[in-house]
């Protein structure tokens, strides 16, 4: 499994272990395996069925030792930061990393792929007067102002079908395709996405802006990627994985009720909003959503995979707690 020190990789691996797989991860650095061990031993899961491989997404090196003896793949790890930081930091290594977890895992006789790619490779269509969204909806890489990340989730995505058609190899492949991933982090890595929770309650933004976005647990959103590995009828499918879509300020009333009394109340015009994204670049990327309403249906993940995903409030609120516990506010 790739990105084992990830918000969702360390929540897949403690799933995996304590439904008593043995579990080969990686890591861009073996400095950070103490990290991983003691995460997942605070949180009572045993390590000692848990190997880890210093792995690159940009080079060969490290793969035929972490996918040796193994009979499932599951490729979370991809580049993922709210700043749009530049083309080549997410598209390369998105692309190159499928690649290459595919060759190896058709190279070591894997019997199936699991991909962590994302709703962003489903809703940037150029239609931006459409409202509902499945797993036939791509998104357009070439759509002028895509998002680097989303193109990269886009192009890694499509890199992928394109291997499965062309190669033909055994393995079966699943794509699943979370919207924005909240919950408690089993590290103190507390998730880039996260960070949207944290800038309501800690009071550093004095108001929201009209932004519909669906959520799901990070609980899930593992749970749902280990559920398609055991279920051969989910080969070849893309699973979208959302528990409820919200306005940002249906989140914000969420987390007031819950106590977060700082979470502001205002919701703010987009013309506004611009101006402040000038002054905090991790904003810019949500200006283009102001005022687009995005449903999604999860029902192939209901139906298909038995997926029974927890409230998104529940969610809310335990990223909240958790931050709040961890003294990040």
């Amino acid at each position: 499994m790739t990105g084992a020190t990830g918000f969702i990789g360390l929540h897949c691996i403690q799933q995996l272990l304590n439904r008593g797989y043995s579990v080969n991860g990686t890591v861009r650095s073996l400095d950070r395996k103490d990290e991983v061990i003691a995460s997942l031993l605070s949180h009572n899961t045993r390590t000692e069925n848990l190997s880890l491989f210093e792995v690159d997404l940009n080079s060969d090196s490290g793969w035929n030792a972490a996918i040796t003896d193994c009979n499932y793949v599951l490729h979370v790890a991809s580049p993922f930061v709210l700043t749009d930081e530049n083309e080549e930091f997410f598209v390369k290594p998105a692309v190159d990393g499928v690649l290459r977890a595919l060759k190896f895992s058709s190279a070591h006789n894997v019997k199936k792929v699991v991909l962590t790619s994302s709703f962003a490779a489903i809703h940037e269509s150029l239609d931006e007067m459409q409202e509902s969204f499945s797993e036939k909806d791509w998104s357009n890489p070439h759509k002028p102002g895509i998002s680097f990340y989303a193109k990269s989730k886009t192009m890694a995505e499509l890199a992928a079908w394109n291997f499965m058609e062309t190669q033909s190899p055994a393995f079966g492949l699943t794509v699943i395709n979370p919207v924005l991933v909240m919950g408690p982090s089993l590290s103190k890595d507390i998730g880039t996405s996260n960070s949207v929770v944290q800038n309501m309650i800690s009071g550093s933004v004095p108001g929201t802006a009209k932004i519909h976005i669906g959520i799901v647990d990070v609980r899930d959103v593992a749970s749902a990627h280990i559920l398609a590995m055991e279920n051969r009828a989910s080969d070849g499918e893309r699973i979208i994985v959302s528990e409820k879509e919200l306005w940002i300020h249906e989140v914000a009333v969420i987390l007031r009720d819950a106590g977060f009394n700082k979470t502001p109340k205002l919701v703010f015009p987009k013309w506004l909003m611009k101006i402040v994204a000038f002054f905090r670049k991790d904003l810019a990327l949500m200006i283009p959503m102001i005022g687009r309403r995005r449903d999604v249906s999860s029902v192939k993940a209901t139906d298909l995979l038995g997926w029974k995903p927890i409230k998104a409030e529940v969610s809310i609120i335990d990223t909240a707690e958790q931050l709040r516990d961890l003294g990040l506010l």
